[in-house]
């Protein structure tokens, strides 16, 4: 396996978690002020878990890729 798709999927991982980590920051920020707006959680959500998901699939393709 090329050591350099390993190394783009671990930074792709850890801007994934920075962006979860920033966005709980806020969150928990939010709850000492005023009220989160929903929506904007909901479409965050959505966001984070569609790009969760893709990192699973070259997760997934890479483990594949060494298997063979």
């Amino acid at each position: 396996m090329n050591g350099s798709r390993t190394e783009s999927a671990v930074a792709r991982i850890e801007a994934a978690l920075a962006r979860i980590d920033a966005a709980s920051k806020a969150v928990r920020s939010s709850e000492t002020g005023t009220p989160p707006n929903v929506l904007g959680l909901v479409n965050r959500h959505e966001k984070l878990r569609e790009e969760v998901a893709g990192t699973l699939h070259d997760l997934d393709k890479l483990i594949a890729e060494m298997e063979q």
